[in-house]
């Protein structure tokens, strides 16, 4: 733990004359989770306080999953055995789809 001296806005001493219990001047919670966040940065527990990290700016980048190299091979491919007659539409007549058991 460090020996330096800890700044808070908050009163830390109370009145002996009040009840050792529950004080009537409550701490604030936000304040106290951001004083704990801090000093958790500070002993080294945590790499960095989230409340510190500006938020994104950019926006994602949409991608158009068609026009990639993959899907256009495979759309290729598709196109290829549909007019050699590999693969065709379930029917009563071919209600399986083809099998490609003779070609070892």
């Amino acid at each position: 733990m460090t020996e330096e001296p800890f700044d808070t806005s908050e009163n830390a001493h109370r009145d002996r004359r009040e009840h050792g219990g529950a004080s009537a001047l409550r701490p604030d919670d936000d304040e106290l989770a951001r004083r704990t966040e801090e000093e958790r940065v500070e002993a080294g527990l945590d790499a960095y306080d989230p409340d510190d990290v500006p938020p994104a700016t950019d926006e994602p980048v949409p991608t158009d999953v068609t026009q990639s190299a993959e899907y256009q091979d495979a759309e290729a491919e598709l196109q290829r055995e549909e007019s050699e007659g590999e693969i065709y539409p379930l029917t009563e007549r071919h209600p399986f789809p083809p099998s490609h058991y003779d070609r070892s």
